[in-house]
Formats: C-alpha cells, sequence, structure tokens
C-alpha cells in the first residue's frame, strides 16, 4: 500500500499496522488497516489529522457518523473520545500532533 522507502520505516508497536517517521512535534504513521477492524471508543492526548490514501474510514465522533475516503482529511481534536471502523481495506497517512504548551 505504501511505496518502498516509507515500508522501510520502523514499524509501529501498537493496535494497528503502521510504520513510524517521528517528526519534532508530531508522530507520522503510514497506517493500514484490513476490513472488518473495528477500533472501539478512546481518546488521545495528541491532536490527530488523517489523510485517507485507500478504502475508506468510518469515523465516530460524538455519536455522528462520518465517512472519509480516498483524498479526504479528518480531524481528532485532543481529549475527543472517538471510534472507528473500516468495511474495506484502507490505508492513512496520520499526523498526531503534542499538545501546545
Amino acid at each position: 500500500m505504501f511505496p518502498d522507502r516509507i515500508r522501510h520505516l520502523p514499524k509501529y508497536d501498537g493496535p494497528f499496522d503502521a510504520f513510524h517517521l517521528v517528526a519534532q512535534g508530531c508522530q507520522i504513521y503510514f497506517a493500514s488497516y484490513p476490513a472488518g477492524t473495528v477500533i472501539e471508543p478512546h481518546h488521545h492526548e495528541t491532536d490527530n489529522y488523517g489523510l485517507i490514501t485507500q478504502g475508506e474510514l468510518i469515523l465516530i465522533l460524538a455519536g455522528q457518523q462520518q465517512r472519509f475516503g480516498v483524498g479526504q482529511w479528518y480531524h481528532v481534536s485532543a481529549g475527543e473520545q472517538h471510534a472507528a471502523r473500516f468495511e474495506q481495506p484502507t490505508a492513512e497517512v496520520e499526523f498526531w500532533f503534542d499538545p501546545i504548551e
């Protein structure tokens, strides 16, 4: 799903498959989710943005379901509870920004 150069980055040790690139003030993940993946409600201390590169993200924020397809950006604010699911194989680039102090 990602170019060779990206696939040679360190693998993320977490609940989804991703290659991990560290930047100052931000963690960047090149993530892939198999069809049928469900991510239960949770929150992050980071301000998260994502760009869908393949498939579709179904994101649940404040009880509202939204769909994001290829080329679309989404945003989850720091501390905001959210959940997600993937009905088809999906890839995305995720940016997890550190809190602004």
